[in-house]
């Protein structure tokens, strides 16, 4: 039976990286505010931010083929990537600055610099990968980066991959040494650790079930999954960051914004090792290219982790389909969500997108044997002893209304708000994670106007490159990278 229903300022829907974000930042900008963090799952980040449910790659698009997509003409397109790479600068800012408050005594529980590296294969391969070099040393952002296409060389970045290969290959590999992992599980749990000392009421095991209108915000209905009780909470504000279950509370809502919205999850899976003479001999990320009618978030890549201290390596991902919308959802995720206001925006992203169907079929037929084959492009020798398969998190692709198409396939993030800025929604996949501090101020600018013009000064403190292009001004730069990574324990 529902009880007596709260009033509270801010609701925060999920426990990961999203939701910590923003209740760190609330938390500090508007410290009286009674702010409530609600998980579905047992723990925090055991979904989406869990280290072992993505790539852990810091995206800051200095591996990230995609990102800087090559025309006919040989031109690459940089604005994807140098938007990226500033908002993985917001980012780095944002941590140090908690570490300078020790909120997050710890920078190597969460991030390690591991560099990231960019390899293309065959002539083709290495020409973009070259090409792609020469264009992006000229913006300030990517000027560290090196190019090799040199075989000696590479052996000695990339022993694991290079060594002892035959003659007569042709591969060109790029790489900046200031790449990151980062442990996104880690930094959620410290973050939400921290807002519950501040006053935060965090509750794991209940699960948000309904959203309703009210007078002054939204009528949110939570059920507690161990006593199977429920009870009402009226908050002004409401962020819904459950990652692939942000959809269904999304439509919940009602808003109209909201309308038109589809998701496609693509789960997948990745080899994983912790044999100390392999990860010895690979300290780096290394992303590749993707196949024919791949997901962007399909990119082959071989990667070094630092998890709880120890380091491990990940290749993948190998992706597969479930109608999940969570690792932990439900098979009817899919089909429960088709409305009548979304359904010709998933049918025209359906006609248009056959290659990823014929791509993820045959993904789900490829046998053991045939994925060990393919990792043999990035490591030559391998025992299949070595590695075991790990189930990785679910991924919820953003399919939405297209005024040309009639719907389109996002391999992004998108902000939904209300116009009221009572509510608001994340939905998507890569680069999120990574991105959450730009995300979320550019969510405070848009749900807390009459509020955002006060808090300037003190988010101008937590990101001194608010407002500034990085790009633009080589010394502001220099200067916050030496400070960041200094605080961050990268050097």
């Amino acid at each position: 039976m529902p009880s007596t229903q709260e009033k509270v300022d801010v609701v925060l829907i999920g426990g990961g990286i999203m939701s910590a974000t923003l209740g760190a930042m609330l938390t500090e900008l508007q410290p009286e505010w009674d702010i409530r963090v609600y998980e579905k799952l047992d723990y925090v980040a055991e979904e989406s931010s869990d280290p072992w449910n993505n790539a852990g790659t810091g995206h800051a698009a200095l591996c990230e083929l995609n990102y800087t997509p090559e025309d006919e003409n040989g031109h690459i397109d940089l604005a994807k990537a140098s938007q990226i790479n500033e908002q993985f600068h917001h980012s780095r800012q944002y941590w140090s600055h908690l570490v300078d408050n020790g909120v997050l005594p710890d920078p190597k529980s969460f991030i390690n610099q591991v560099p990231h590296i960019s390899y293309g294969r065959g002539q083709k391969g290495r020409d973009y990968i070259k090409n792609r070099h020469e264009q992006m040393v000229r913006n300030p952002l990517f000027s560290e980066m090196e190019y090799t296409d040199d075989p000696d060389t590479q052996a000695e970045w990339l022993p694991l991959m290079f060594e002892g290969r035959g003659p007569g290959q042709i591969n060109g590999i790029s790489r900046t040494k200031i790449g990151t992992d980062v442990n996104f599980g880690s930094l959620s749990s410290q973050l939400l650790r921290y807002v519950g000392d501040k006053g935060t009421t965090v509750r794991t095991s209940h699960q948000v079930t309904e959203l309703e209108r009210s007078s002054d915000g939204w009528v949110v209905t939570v059920k507690d999954l161990l006593s199977h009780e429920t009870h009402k909470v009226n908050a002004k504000f409401v962020f819904v960051g459950a990652g692939g279950g942000a959809l269904p509370l999304l439509q919940k809502s009602g808003i109209p914004e909201g309308r038109g919205y589809g998701g496609f999850p693509v789960s997948g899976i990745f080899l994983r090792t912790s044999n100390p003479d392999l990860v010895a001999r690979h300290q780096a990320k290394v992303y590749g290219q993707a196949s024919f009618g791949a997901p962007a978030m399909s990119v082959p890549h071989l990667d070094t982790r630092v998890v709880d201290g120890k380091d491990h390596l990940l290749f993948g991902p190998y992706a597969g389909f479930s109608p999940k919308f969570l690792k932990g959802g439900s098979f009817t995720d899919l089909p429960f969500s088709v409305r009548g206001n979304n359904l010709a925006t998933m049918l025209n992203v359906a006609k248009d997108n056959t290659d990823l169907v014929t791509y993820l079929v045959s993904e789900l037929a490829s046998s053991k044997k045939a994925r060990f084959e393919s990792m043999r492009e990035f490591i030559p020798n391998i025992d299949p002893d070595d590695w075991e398969f790990i189930q990785a998190g679910q991924r919820v692709q953003v399919m939405k209304k297209d005024s040309k198409k009639g719907g389109v396939l996002s391999f992004g993030t998108e902000l939904i708000s209300s116009a009221d800025g009572s509510i608001a929604a994340l939905l998507g996949a890569s680069p999120g994670a990574s991105t959450a501090v730009s995300i979320m101020i550019n969510l405070l600018k848009t749900c807390f106007p009459r509020q955002y013009s006060g808090w300037e000064p003190a988010l101008k403190d937590m990101v001194p490159s608010l407002g500034h292009s990085l790009a633009e001004d080589e010394t502001l730069l220099k200067e916050l990278s030496e400070y960041t990574a200094r605080t961050l324990q990268l050097i």
